[in-house]
């Protein structure tokens, strides 16, 4: 490369050349950098340089020959993403930026003009996967970092633009990645350019890799996984440049590897894979075991690759041949024929005395495994393995063959079957590629070998770099041709640029008598020998430049190639090129009993075996045959050598890639240690050299190689133009007068059309002018702002003076001031101190002196006190004796005066006794007793009378009392006779006697019913006191549990307050997650129905006719878009009902009926409780007749009672049903003579008066009994309380407690059974007098039995009450038990809930309540069901007497005139009113497909602009309802059926409309608003007014079809966002990134040639922000007047503002260019932007500005400081939303604007990278644009009643009819 303009610019007068840094060479990193630390002069003969590590040197420059060192770019220009865009173009500046890029930033692309330089970073990088392929689709090669990607994108753009097929050129060393590179290229195509029909094909591409790398790649010194050949691939594509098929071809196979290995290295992969998966069942057979027992295996040492699967890598080959259509059959041969070249490689020759001769053994099972898995003869193949046929003229000989030749003839062998299997694997691979469609134009990928140089170099690296050299030839010529094409777009004057032409090297090995002829020639000569043909190399050649002989050796010889010399050893070349086997093994070969084993050799003709596999992998178009006749040949005859071939095969790949337009990638190896991120600097430039980059950097700096567009170079430099030149407003000529001012050399720039081209070096002398001025303008403001600070300081200080003297002199006077004072106050202090100490001595001698008085006159006073006190005691004591004396004498004389007294008044009572006695002898005194007995007489038999004649009334009812009474009348009668005759005194006593024991027995029955009533009081306390405990004991255990509770809650507070957040964060997240996983669903659905709607369009065409008939409109398939089953959804009575409508319409067809199962369910749970409670009633019965058993004897007593009480009752119950019986014949003769009037069709008059009598008749005797029954009601009352009066005021004790056990019953016959029991009783005890007048009637007998009946029948009453309340204490216990059951299960739950974790514990709880609501609605359900059944049954009768009422009218209405019927009828229709509009619209069925073309399908938004918004929905649901009114279940299925199809229709239709799409998503949406707000479900009902709950739907539960509609939803919100992210994100990375929002802040770098070059076409495609802040506004404004729900609205503008992010933070990850301090500036502007207009629109609720956080904390990572370690812990807590990935590649990407910015230093970055080891960040490093948040639709109900909807006209809906 040519210095001169590096000369120049040293000797430029303006360069100041202190300071400049300069490459020097270096032996061991190639080039170092160095700086000039003395001014150069010109004529020096050295440059004095300071090495970077500080030590100084004296480098020796040439003047005469331009060997002057290389100039550095400016730090600014290092690092760039293309080389092209360096100033100094030369090889220490391309190693340099490479190194930097390679090493610091870990980038290991990098863009050299068209080149892509590839560093393999042997390690697996995280920039491969579908993100970034979605990424790198449809952009610019120079909009994003260097990619295979990018450059796989534009071979695909450019194909489908130009229209023109595309190659792209995968070269270099073994190792450094190519196929890597071709792989992930294929892997773009697929993906990107993915098959249109079922075929997979891009799969099936793919899928060949793993075989291809199974039988063509090994392990190398150099590379794990090398490729041993050269591999072409066309990937084809249809019109659509969808891929259709794909074709393979093959070039030079490394044969020889299959025998032989070098150290640390290994055969091909199939091998070892085979060998690992010998312990397969299916692979018994092949007699295989470890790779070390076979020879071909073993040679290279180590047979295993570490972190390589041999095992599992030989299961993905499987898979692969699987995939690609391979039968298992044929793998198995396949696997046999490998299996066999082992075998062969391991058969032992034994070598005979004589030394020509060798054989084999019998025993060896090498060879007999070999010969059964091929299916050949054993004996055949063992003779032939040792001998040859030699044929002559005259005759054939068998010879013998040498061990050595025997051993050569057995590699050939086995090298030969397996090209000849290579060749058919890659032949069927071509098969399943294949495709019968018209290709329309297709990529070729070449993985080819790169130029090679070893130690020894042989045959292959002589093909191989052969064909480097035309692959070179070819890309210089390209290069060149770019150039050219650059200059004459741009209108610049062209010049010749002389670059490398490497003709005559490829003249030298190919032309005519060139190295190949000679070598060919040399083959045909019988006794050729590798010596001979060196020999006429050096002949022939010697004079040729690219030629050389080497001084030491007479077998080799030297090419000069392009990159390198290369020294070719002779030794084999004619045997490699011969390729010679023997033709009589493959004749065995051929007579395999084994088909596949006879196809492989079938069709080889020719004993000698080229290696070259396109003869048969080539496509139709280029194929490689034979030449020679398939007779059978000698020796002699010409045969096609392998060089022949493989220069032939060469050719027709130039030819094709000539053809097509190239794209390069060049590979480079950084060490050969395999080493990650290790960079070998001597290794990479030997590659640079070889791959030709060099050279494409030479061409561009020979003319103009920096570039700048007019727009870029004016803001850039923008700084170098004077004021006055920005006056004008033509950017291109103040960029023309600038540079003419700045660069005085006309020659170092030209101005092209649209852009600025400069000579080398001219962009780094701008530079330094900028930076210059910049530095000026830097010292300028630096000086400014630092006399301002110092000033600001200097003020400062002033006042910071001023202010301390004050504050001092304040001081100071304060503290004199203070002196003063406290001088003052310390006499103060002493005059009051010394006053108080004088006080306080006063004061304690005063107290002394007051003390001892009062002590003194204290002791004087009480000593008279104790004086007094003793004479007032003495006083008392005398007092007391006086009296006791004088009240001892006055006793005694009282006690004489009572002796005397008594004595005197008892002679006076003898005396009177005596006189008494004898007046009570006397006659006359019985007299008078006995008159007073006779007029009683004549009482009581009056009396007797009276009551004969009462008990003669109720002889019917009391016949037995009333005997009983007369009898002992008469008794008494006689008695009353005996005692007149007898005059008895002594009944008299009998009557007292008797009298006596009736109060006796009488007072023992009060006390006995007082024991009663005290045991019935006390076991009545006891069981309130046993309740009261149970009641008592229950609260405590409520407070317990409660307390419990509160413990438990106390204890889990802290745990629940600190895991609440996490819980209800994970619960979100899985619930997002199960929606989001739904509607993925749902969106895979959709694209499946589109697909299989696709399929069905395409089968349609291909089965249309000419004559193109058309299905009829009205067919559509149901069943096929509604895939929910429909039956009648009305209520179902009961069980059994639903149960056998279940039967009826099938279970196939038949939903599950949910509310059927819990109904049986819940009947199962019923019927158990009721056998429970049968169950304890038994129980309980045992027991009460167990206590039966014991107080039988006390209760028969009761029966007694009992049974008078049922006599009454039954005589009761008697009359009762008499007076019933009474009032229903009544109640029959009327209603009888009712049906007789109503039968009779008489018009006369009486008939509307005779019925009207009866029923006013049969309404008086309806009155007349309800007062009946009321005087009954009232006279029983008044009876009662009379009889309660009588007895508070005259009863006895026994009826008081009578009375007061009364209340106590609870049956008010009782009550009345007990006044009449002892009604009688109480008139007799009201009539008695004395007791003398009731032993003279007899009377108080009858007292007796009434009363001891009254006891009975209040002890029957309390035993009553007593045994209520036993039943009643039982309830209790029952209940109390029952409560005990609840709580011990509440507390075994509840300590279960306990156990479980927080969400068990929610979701149990959830369980639980949803359990108890389902019971509480079952049984409400159940309740409503019955109301229902009445209600129904009560409409029904309803029905019939309106029927009768209607009839007997009719009957009135006939026996008028025909005219007054006449005008009647006429008055009623005319007076009808009409009715009000209920919300329901009618259609008929066959205008069903009208409704839905009006109202659906050719319905356009902009004709409902006025409207109700979502009226169709409104429409709809109207229609639907009256179909629900009307019970027609058919009618509904076809509605909504019919809706739901016009709306996909619509919206496949119009998929790329917005507004209709938004449009039908608001109706939806409404529709399923309107289902869920009139469904009936209280839960949705809430809001619902009157007026709407009105217009709820009777008969049929529309669930089902609100999920379809909800599903619909789904897919039409899913297509809104593709919509919309379809017009936003063309303007997203122009808007946010590449706009200046914020004027003259961002700067512009050089770019390099692959800036916008051939990707795009004419025409500026930027956006600024406010085309998206429009576009926004535009989907704000549609959605908001189409109705679509602000909840909606809000999750749309989420999912925009996600994707602005993904997609601004994806471009910003793979763009250096923006990864810059401006950028961050800029974006955190557009960000508040856009926050700005989500706060103007209310729309800031919906969680837009939370997922923009990851761009707004990379937007703040680029702005922040990056170089302390304080710095990284910032940024470690601020980029909290991105993953440390993201991180390290922002701050790898940082590149300064300005030489004053400073670079990320790698060692921060690693700081970064251990600080974020603890993040569990994901492997992902690119944000998924496709990502879609789940949708809710939250339930929103609206405010209008169906019945204010207007229905306009514009809609044509005139067959609706309002109802």
């Amino acid at each position: 490369m040519s210095m001169a303009m590096f000369q120049e610019t040293l000797k430029t007068p303006k360069f100041d050349f202190h300071y400049t840094r300069v490459w020097i060479p270096d032996p061991d990193e190639v080039w170092r950098s160095a700086e000039l630390i003395k001014d150069y002069k010109e004529g020096e003969k050295s440059l004095q340089l300071k090495l970077e590590d500080e030590t100084t040197r004296e480098y020796p420059i040439d003047v005469q020959g331009n060997q002057l060192p290389f100039l550095r770019n400016p730090d600014i220009l290092v690092g760039e993403n293309d080389l092209t865009a360096l100033s100094y173009l030369h090889e220490p500046a391309v190693l340099h930026n490479l190194k930097v890029r390679f090493l610091e930033s870990n980038h290991i692309y990098t863009y050299c003009g068209i080149v892509l330089v590839a560093i393999n970073p042997y390690e697996q990088l995280p920039i491969y996967g579908q993100d970034v392929i979605y990424a790198y689709s449809g952009q610019n090669m120079g909009d994003m970092d260097p990619h295979i990607f990018a450059v796989a994108e534009e071979a695909y753009k450019q194909m489908a633009r130009d229209e023109k097929n595309q190659s792209i050129i995968v070269s270099g060393e073994s190792g450094a990645g190519k196929t890597v590179s071709a792989k992930y290229a294929m892997r773009y195509f697929a993906t990107v350019g993915g098959s249109a029909s079922d075929t997979n094909i891009e799969e099936k591409v793919l899928a060949s890799s793993p075989i291809m790398e199974a039988i063509g790649n090994a392990k190398t010194t150099r590379n794990d996984n090398s490729s041993r050949f050269g591999k072409y691939i066309q990937i084809g594509f249809d019109r659509r440049y969808h891929i259709i098929g794909a074709n393979m071809r093959t070039y030079l196979l490394e044969k020889s590897r299959v025998v032989f290995q070098a150290d640390d290295e290994r055969n091909y992969h199939i091998f070892y894979q085979l060998c690992a998966a010998a312990s397969l069942p299916e692979f018994k057979e092949l007699a295989l075991t470890c790779a070390e027992d076979f020879f071909y295996t073993s040679q290279g040492g180590d047979t295993s690759i570490e972190g390589i699967s041999d095992a599992e890598d030989f299961e993905k080959t499987r898979q692969a041949f699987t995939l690609l259509g391979v039968r298992e059959s044929h793998q198995i041969s396949i696997f046999k024929i490998i299996a066999s070249i082992l075998h062969l490689g391991s058969v032992e020759f034994q070598a005979e005395r004589d030394g020509d001769s060798c054989s084999i053994s019998p025993q060896d099972e090498h060879l007999g495994n070999f010969c059964r898995l091929l299916g050949v003869e054993h004996s055949q193949m063992e003779h032939w393995l040792c001998h040859r046929k030699l044929v002559t003229t005259s005759e054939i000989y068998v010879k013998t063959m040498s061990l050595q030749q025997v051993v050569n003839a057995r590699n050939a062998l086995a090298k030969h079957i397996y090209a000849q299997l290579f060749d058919w694997i890659v032949e069927h691979i071509n098969k399943a590629l294949h495709t019968s469609l018209k290709q329309h134009s297709f990529i070729g990928v070449l993985d080819i070998y790169g130029f090679e140089t070893f130690e020894t170099n042989s045959f292959e690296q002589f093909c191989i770099n052969f064909a480097n050299e035309k692959l070179q030839q070819q890309f210089n010529s390209h290069v060149f041709k770019l150039e050219q094409e650059e200059y004459m777009k741009e209108q610049i004057p062209w010049t010749l640029i002389d670059f490398y032409d490497n003709q005559p090297c490829i003249d030298l090995i190919e032309a005519k008598l060139g190295i190949l002829d000679l070598l060919d020639e040399e083959c045909k000569v019988p006794k050729g020998t590798d010596q001979n043909w060196a020999q006429k190399l050096y002949d022939r050649h010697s004079s040729s430049q690219h030629f050389q002989k080497p001084r030491m050796s007479s077998t080799s010889f030297i090419v000069v190639h392009f990159a390198d010399k290369v020294e070719y050893l002779s030794d084999g070349f004619l045997e490699k090129n011969r390729d010679t086997v023997y033709e009589e093994q493959i004749n065995i070969l051929k007579a395999s009993k084994f088909p596949i084993v006879a196809d492989l050799f079938l069709d080889d003709k020719d004993p000698v075996v080229a290696t070259t596999p396109s003869g048969k992998t080539a496509s139709s178009k280029i194929n490689i045959r034979s030449a020679r006749t398939p007779m059978k040949a000698s020796n002699k005859e010409h045969k096609k050598t392998v060089g022949h071939q493989f220069r032939s095969s060469l050719n027709r790949l130039m030819e094709t890639l000539n053809a097509t337009t190239p794209h390069y990638v060049r590979c480079i190896k950084p060490n050969d240690e395999k080493l990650p991120f290790h960079f070998d600097p001597k290794r990479a430039v030997q590659q640079l050299r070889a791959c030709g980059v060099l050279e494409t950097i030479r061409i561009s700096a020979a003319g103009y190689p920096s570039r700048w567009t007019y727009h870029d170079f004016f803001n850039r430099y923008r700084v170098l133009i004077k004021k006055r030149e920005l006056a004008n407003t033509d950017k291109k000529a103040i960029c023309k007068s600038v540079l003419e001012s700045l660069i005085k050399d006309p020659d170092k720039f030209q101005f092209g059309r649209t852009k600025i081209f400069f000579r080398a070096g001219q962009v780094a002398y701008l530079e330094k002018l900028r930076a210059d001025k910049f530095r000026a303008a830097t010292i300028t403001i630096q000086k400014t702002v630092r006399g301002w600070l110092q000033r600001v300081k200097y003020r400062r200080l002033k006042r910071a003076t001023v202010t301390l003297q004050r504050y001092c002199r304040g001081y100071l006077a304060r503290r004199l001031a203070e002196h003063l004072r406290r001088t003052r106050a310390a006499i103060v202090f002493q005059k009051q101190y010394r006053m108080r100490r004088a006080r306080l001595a006063y004061q304690r001698v005063h107290r002394a002196t007051v003390i001892i008085q009062a002590f003194t006159r204290a002791m004087l006073v009480r000593r008279i006190y104790r004086h007094v006190l003793m004479e007032h005691k003495a006083t008392i004591i005398q007092k007391y004796a006086r009296g006791c004396m004088a009240r001892r004498h006055f006793r005694r004389l009282r006690g004489a005066a009572i002796v005397i007294q008594c004595a005197f008044r008892r002679l006076k009572a003898k005396q009177e006794l005596k006189a008494l006695k004898i007046e009570a002898r006397s006659a006359e005194h019985l007299k008078r007793l006995n008159v007073g007995m006779e007029n009683k007489v004549v009482q009581l038999q009056r009396k007797i009378d009276d009551q004969n004649k009462e008990f003669k009334t109720l002889s019917e009812q009391l016949s037995a009392v009333t005997l009983t009474h007369t009898m002992e009348v008469e008794k008494l009668k006689r008695e009353l006779a005996h005692y007149q005759q007898s005059q008895g005194a002594d009944a008299s006593l009998h009557l007292q006697e008797e009298v006596q024991s009736l109060r006796t027995e009488l007072q023992r029955a009060h006390s006995e019913r007082r024991v009663l009533e005290d045991a019935h009081s006390k076991e009545k306390d006891e069981l309130r006191k046993r309740v009261a405990d149970l009641e008592q004991e229950n609260a405590l255990l409520k407070d317990e549990k409660e307390k419990l509770n509160n413990q438990i809650l106390c204890q889990s507070k802290e745990e629940f307050s600190q895991n609440s957040v996490k819980e209800a964060l994970l619960m979100k997240k899985e619930l997002e997650e199960e929606r989001s996983r739904y509607q993925n669903l749902v969106k895979e659905y959709s694209r499946l129905e589109q697909r299989y709607d696709n399929l069905r369009d395409e089968v349609t065409t291909l089965k249309q006719t000419p004559g193109h008939r058309r299905n009829p409109s009205n067919q559509s398939s149901l069943e096929s878009d509604s895939n929910y089953p429909s039956i009648s959804t009305s209520e179902v009575g009961d069980t059994e009902d639903a149960l056998q409508q279940v039967e009826e319409i099938g279970v196939e067809k038949a939903a599950m009926d949910m509310t059927v199962f819990l109904k049986l369910q819940k009947r199962v749970r019923e019927l158990e409780q009721e056998r429970k409670k049968l169950q304890m009633q038994l129980e309980k019965k045992e027991q009460q007749e167990s206590k039966k058993g014991q107080v039988e004897q006390p209760k028969n007593d009761m029966e007694l009672d009992q049974d008078t009480d049922l006599a009454y009752n039954s005589l009761k119950r008697q009359e009762l049903e008499s007076e019933n019986k009474k009032l229903k014949n009544d109640l029959n003769e009327l209603r009888k003579a009712v049906a007789d009037q109503a039968t009779q069709n008489n018009s006369t008059q009486s008939s509307p008066d005779s019925y009207s009598l009866l029923l006013n008749q049969l309404k008086l005797a309806n009155e007349e009994l309800e007062v009946r029954k009321e005087e009954v009601l009232i006279l029983r009352t008044q009876i009662v309380n009379a009889d309660q009066r009588r007895l508070a005021g005259k009863s006895t004790e026994p009826n008081i407690n009578a009375r007061t056990s009364w209340p106590n019953s609870e049956k008010h016959v009782d009550q009345e059974d007990a006044i009449e029991a002892y009604h009688g009783v109480c008139q007799t005890n009201s009539q008695a007098e004395d007791w003398g007048y009731l032993n003279e009637d007899g009377e108080l007998g009858l007292a007796y039995q009434g009363l001891k009946q009254v006891a009975r029948l209040l002890e029957a009453q309390l035993q009553a009450q007593s045994l209520e309340h036993e039943e009643e204490v039982e309830n209790l216990k029952a209940q109390v038990e029952t409560l005990k059951e609840e709580m011990d299960k509440q507390q075994q739950t509840f300590c279960q809930t306990l156990l479980l974790s927080p969400e068990a514990q929610v979701e149990f709880g959830v369980q639980q309540e949803i359990s108890r609501l389902t019971n509480e609605n079952l049984d409400l359900k159940e309740l409503v069901e019955k109301l229902e059944k009445n209600e129904r049954k009560l409409k029904k009768q309803l029905k019939i007497y309106m029927k009768k009422v209607q009839d007997l009218e009719a009957a009135q209405a006939l026996a008028q005139s025909d005219r007054r019927h006449h005008e009647l009828t006429r008055q009623v229709t005319v007076q009808r009113k009409e009715k009000d509009f209920q919300g329901m619209l009618e259609y008929h069925k066959e205008d069903e497909a009208l409704l839905i073309r009006n109202l659906v399908t050719d319905l356009k938004p902009q004709m409902l602009s006025g409207a109700v918004p979502c009226l169709p929905a409104y429409i709809l649901y109207m229609c639907i309802r009256h179909a629900d009114y009307t019970n027609d279940d058919l009618k509904v299925h076809s509605l909504l059926t019919s809706t739901i199809n016009g709306i996909k229709k619509v919206l496949k239709k119009h998929s790329d409309d917005f507004e209709i799409t938004s449009f039908w998503l608001a109706n939806t949406c409404r529709l399923l608003h309107c289902l869920k707000q009139y469904s009936g479900d209280e839960g949705f009902m809430t809001q619902n007014t009157a007026k709407q709950n009105e217009h709820c739907l009777k008969n049929f539960d529309l669930t089902e079809y609100r999920q379809v509609l909800s599903d619909l939803s789904i897919q039409i919100y899913q297509q809104l966002i593709k919509i919309a992210e379809g017009l936003l994100q063309p303007m997203i990375v122009s808007a946010m990134l590449e706009n200046e929002s914020i004027q003259g802040l961002s700067g512009v770098k050089p770019t390099g040639y692959r800036k916008r070059s051939s990707s795009t076409v004419d025409g500026d495609n930027s956006y600024c922000l406010e085309a998206i802040v429009r576009q926004m506004n535009s989907f704000h404004t549609v959605m908001c007047d189409q109705g679509l729900d602000p909840e909606i609205i809000l999750q749309v503008f989420k999912q925009l503002f996600y994707m602005i992010n993904a997609v601004t933070l994806n471009n910003l990850l793979l763009r250096k260019d923006v990864c810059s301090w401006s950028t961050g500036m800029q974006l955190r502007y557009n960000i508040s932007q856009l926050e700005e207009w989500l706060r103007g629109r209310n729309l800031h609720q919906s969680e837009a500005v939370q997922t923009m956080e990851p761009l707004i904390q990379a937007a703040q990572l680029l702005q922040l400081k990056k170089k302390t370690h304080e710095d990284a812990e910032a940024i470690c807590s601020l980029c909290t939303a991105l993953t440390t990935q993201q991180i390290v590649k922002i701050l790898n990407l940082y590149t300064p604007l300005n030489e004053f910015e400073e670079r990320v230093t790698v060692s921060f970055i690693r700081t970064i990278q251990a600080q974020l080891q603890e993040r569990n960040d994901p492997q992902q490093l690119l944000l998924d644009c496709k990502h879609m948040f789940p949708v809710l639709f939250p339930f929103n109900p609206s405010c209008l009643t169906m019945d204010s909807i207007h229905i306009p006209a514009c809609l044509h809906l005139e067959f609706l009819n309002e109802v």
